[in-house]
């Protein structure tokens, strides 16, 4: 637990001094609080010193002048409250965001330590979740967190995946689908094979990215520093004028008491911790505060296709082999060529040839061209499978074949000659034009597609949810040439895969979709969506200025109590420790108005309705 030794100095201090009263020890006591107040001031003028020495002009300089000008009045109380009361913000600042970060505290706090090993006999041993490895049989009691990604063996079960991706129902797992890590068990114990490492599973990402966000500070302190100079400079002004007009010291004092800038130190670090919790409870991680910012600004945003608009998981349509090549022969080749490729159409395409039980010839080596296809040589035939532009470069007679809605295509080359097409299909998500009204009614002035599909599916895929742009065949750095160029910033990109981390980092703001994305994407992000709900991305920009809106509300409402409280203490009818007290209670305000940017403290955009959900997309 963090302790507070300044906090309880002062605490002694003032009790203390004030117990010397009532014995006739006054000046005794004016003497011990005096000298204790200028040793608290020294402290605080070498930290203001080494700040501005560092090029940062903060405000301690006013609770620095306060407490040499209550001293020297001869308001030695008050002097001792205005070190409880710098002392003591931090401890305030500290409480706060506690309270503010309970959703990713809870995170990180969950992760399990041991799990328990099942053998071929069933006997169980108790081991650390770092031992476990890849093909590891488990045994999860009931209430118990899974400690690692895997698959349920047996039965069914219910798990919790709230923590993961928002969703507060259990989700129903059947024997021989996947389990998340992080995922808490229902009510009967399950076993499971492991399919990652911890460090390698979803949970650990998850937790490396929350500890992540709740280190970052450095953006919230330069919110405050915009309101630094001006007030600290009209606090100034009117202790200045005070003093002046009526010609006693003791009014700059009393001005001074009053200025400390306590809500603007505290205000916006809160309001900041309190919007990232409040994403992460919704499945959504932030990783700092200065994104939850550019999020509230965000003027384009840019989407990949495949997996991010669309399911990314697309199924093949039809095989269309050229004259000398059968449907199923032509299959087959592919699918042994594209065993060896990481893109989200080769899968489709193996499972395809999978489902009509094709014999898969054997590989004798395969390479990728990124972005572009994949060349293996099996069964003695050179096989090209990729992009029609790159394996028209390779190979002869390639003939492009007009697409019909929503489809995309894979042309392949045998033997340096055109062999065919293969037709595949996304489904579009449901929730895909919603979210781009949803970004409109936010005030989103730019959106617009960038992927890697032809021309005709990305058009076909733009014209169904309502794109502003679409730039079609785009290599990866290509992305990043379009992104750079954008003219209203800052610019927000979605995508999901290996090939959008450039583009991701380029960003002003990088967002990787899906709970299972790529590790890569999700590094480069900024922000990590772990649901497969693209109407988060909108829930996150509605998040960003709902933080942003409640940080600057929080310092104004400070700002505004504690100018008032300046103009009474100006007067003369405000006592130097009354100020000091008052402005205690200035501090709680500033405190609890920043908290509310947990709950969010305002409506959502309106949603139009989803799209429907038999419409179909490509990559």
């Amino acid at each position: 637990m963090k302790r507070y030794p300044l906090v309880v100095a002062t605490l002694v201090v003032l009790s203390g001094t004030l117990l010397l009263l009532p014995f006739g020890m006054g000046e005794a006591a004016r003497w011990i609080a005096g000298i204790f107040a200028l040793g608290v001031a020294l402290q605080l003028g070498w930290g203001m010193v080494k700040d501005i020495a560092r090029g940062h002009w903060g405000i301690d300089i006013l609770a620095f002048t306060a407490i040499l000008a209550t001293v020297f009045v001869g308001e030695w109380v008050a002097a001792l409250i205005i070190c409880l009361m710098v002392s003591g913000g931090e401890a305030l600042e500290d409480y706060a965001q506690v309270r503010a970060t309970q959703s990713l505290s809870e995170l990180m706090d969950r992760v399990p330590t041991r799990t328990r090993l099942m053998d071929a006999a069933g006997n169980l041993t108790e081991v650390l979740v770092e031992a476990v490895t890849a093909g590891d049989v488990l045994l999860v009691r009931p209430g118990e967190v899974l400690p690692v990604d895997g698959v349920l063996l047996e039965g069914e079960a219910d798990f919790d995946e709230s923590s993961l991706t928002g969703e507060s129902m259990p989700v129903h797992k059947l024997a021989g689908e996947q389990l998340l890590s992080g995922s808490v068990n229902g009510t009967r114990a399950i076993s499971m094979r492991a399919a990652a490492s911890a460090a390698d599973s979803q949970y650990s990402r998850i937790v490396e990215l929350v500890q992540e966000a709740s280190s970052s500070r450095a953006p919230m302190v330069r919110l405050a520093d915009r309101y630094a100079v001006p007030f600290t400079l009209l606090a100034y002004v009117i202790a200045g004028a005070a003093w002046w007009v009526s010609g006693d010291p003791v009014r700059f004092a009393e001005v001074l008491v009053v200025a400390t800038p306590c809500p603007l130190l505290i205000a916006a670090p809160v309001a900041f911790m309190g919007g990232m919790s409040r994403a992460a409870k919704g499945g959504i991680i932030v990783k700092d505060g200065g994104t939850l910012e550019k999020l509230a600004a965000v003027q384009s945003v840019a989407f990949d296709k495949t997996g991010t608009l669309t399911r990314g998981t697309p199924e093949l349509r039809g095989v269309k082999p050229v004259e000398g090549f059968g449907a199923d022969e032509l299959l087959g080749l592919v699918a042994a060529a594209e065993q060896y490729s990481s893109h989200v159409l080769a899968a489709s395409i193996v499972a395809a040839a999978g489902k009509r039980a094709l014999p898969i010839a054997e590989v004798q080596d395969a390479s990728e061209e990124a972005t572009h296809g994949v060349s293996a040589l099996v069964g003695g035939r050179r096989v090209l499978v990729g992009k029609p532009a790159w394996v028209a470069s390779l190979a002869a007679g390639v003939v492009r074949r007009e697409l019909g809605p929503g489809e995309s295509s894979v042309y392949v080359a045998v033997d340096g000659v055109f062999a065919g097409v293969l037709l595949l299909a996304d489904e579009l998500r449901e929730d895909a034009g919603a979210t781009l009204e949803r970004l409109r009614a936010l005030g989103v002035k730019e959106m617009l597609m960038l992927t890697g599909d032809q021309q005709a599916t990305a058009d076909h895929i733009a014209a169904e949810i309502g794109l502003d742009t679409v730039y079609a065949e785009c290599l990866p750095e290509d992305k990043v040439v379009h992104v750079r160029k954008l003219e209203h910033r800052p610019v927000m990109m979605v995508g999901d895969g290996v090939n959008d981390a450039p583009v991701l980092a380029a960003a002003d703001v990088g967002v990787a979709m899906g709970a299972r994305g790529s590790t890569a994407a999700s590094q480069s992000a900024d922000v990590v969506i772990m649901t497969e709900n693209i109407s988060q991305v909108a829930h996150a920009v509605r998040i960003g200025k709902d933080t942003l809106r409640i940080a600057v509300q929080s310092i104004w409402l400070g700002i505004v109590f504690s100018v008032v409280l300046m103009l009474v203490a100006a007067t003369g009818v405000l006592p130097a420790v009354a100020g000091a007290l008052s402005q205690e209670v200035v501090d709680l305000v500033a405190i609890l108005s920043a908290l509310r940017a947990l709950k969010g403290g305002r409506k959502k955009a309106p949603v139009s309705r989803p799209a429907p959900a038999g419409s179909t997309v490509v990559r």
